[in-house]
């Protein structure tokens, strides 16, 4: 059938150019024949653009408003950017299908080419898809929401909660870079949340001379800590021997703080145990070895 339809329709042609040789009038009007036609596609092509930016700001307008509305209720900010970049996705498949219905291609046949190529597109989208089932996933069990500091600890990515879309989780480090982590790739990996309680310990080890005498390095640890103010007294301090090292005596201090303290806290209890053990005579070793020649 296919060769019978082609060689008619080179006849066809074949015919109209011949005709169009010995009588010019007959392509006027063939296109005039043709431009009720013309002026249709042209006409459908210009409500489409149409539709298209009218329903592209449309979109834009609800999706500000849920957002504001989800605002109020005092949603979560994950939870808001998931849901309206959902949305926004929801909006948009509406307006194609809406567009595509004006050129005759319905609803239903849509649906029946992608219920046909399903298979097709479920392996070729299958990491976007379990990034979105990732995404639903981290929004329900919250391991960790916008705002938080947490490690990656199948990556090694670690920095504070910026934003979760739909397909991603974006991270901002503490020199201002960010990072960007696919939402199925964190619904697997073991995830360590660093500022979800509202206070959090300070670990600290301070190695000593063996020569020093404990009670003294422990007093002067002690009294480091009482003058640091961020410490919480409701909390134990705990100073004790940690670890016999090969040079040194290891001394461990231990204090609970408010989890946005911790950072500073740290750094200014290492700096003052330094300047109060060198106050104090207390040396901190560096490793040590002890060479012995034997003579023959």
């Amino acid at each position: 059938m296919k060769p019978i339809m082609l060689l008619t329709e080179t006849v066809t042609a074949e015919t109209l150019i011949q005709e169009v040789q010995k009588d010019p009038s007959v392509l006027k009007a063939y296109l005039e024949s043709m431009m009720p036609s013309l002026l249709s596609l042209l006409l459908r092509i210009v409500i489409a653009i149409l539709v298209l930016l009218v329903g592209s700001r449309i979109i834009k307008l609800v999706t500000r408003m849920v957002e504001r509305s989800l605002k109020k209720g005092r949603a979560e900010a994950g939870v808001i950017t998931f849901l309206c970049s959902l949305l926004r996705y929801a909006l948009y498949f509406v307006l194609v299908m809406m567009v595509l219905s004006g050129f005759g291609v319905t609803a239903s046949s849509v649906v029946a080419v992608l219920g046909s190529a399903g298979l097709a597109l479920g392996l070729a989208l299958q990491g976007s898809l379990s990034n979105i089932a990732g995404g639903v996933l981290i929004l329900l069990l919250k391991p960790f929401v916008v705002g938080d500091y947490i490690i990656d600890l199948g990556s090694g990515q670690e920095g504070t909660v910026s934003e979760i879309t739909t397909f991603y989780t974006r991270l901002l480090t503490t020199d201002n870079k960010t990072v960007v982590i696919p939402n199925g790739k964190l619904s697997n990996d073991c995830i360590k949340n660093c500022t979800h309680m509202d206070k959090r310990r300070v670990d600290l080890v301070v190695g000593v001379d063996y020569r020093t005498n404990l009670a003294d390095a422990k007093r002067v640890l002690l009294a480091v800590v009482k003058k640091e103010e961020r410490v919480l007294e409701s909390e134990p301090v705990d100073i004790f021997v940690d670890a016999l090292a090969e040079s040194s005596v290891n001394l461990g201090v231990r204090v609970w703080v408010n989890t946005e303290d911790y950072w500073p806290v740290r750094w200014s209890l290492l700096e003052n145990i330094k300047l109060a053990l060198d106050e104090n005579g207390i040396q901190i070793p560096f490793p040590q070895l002890d060479v012995k020649i034997k003579e023959n």
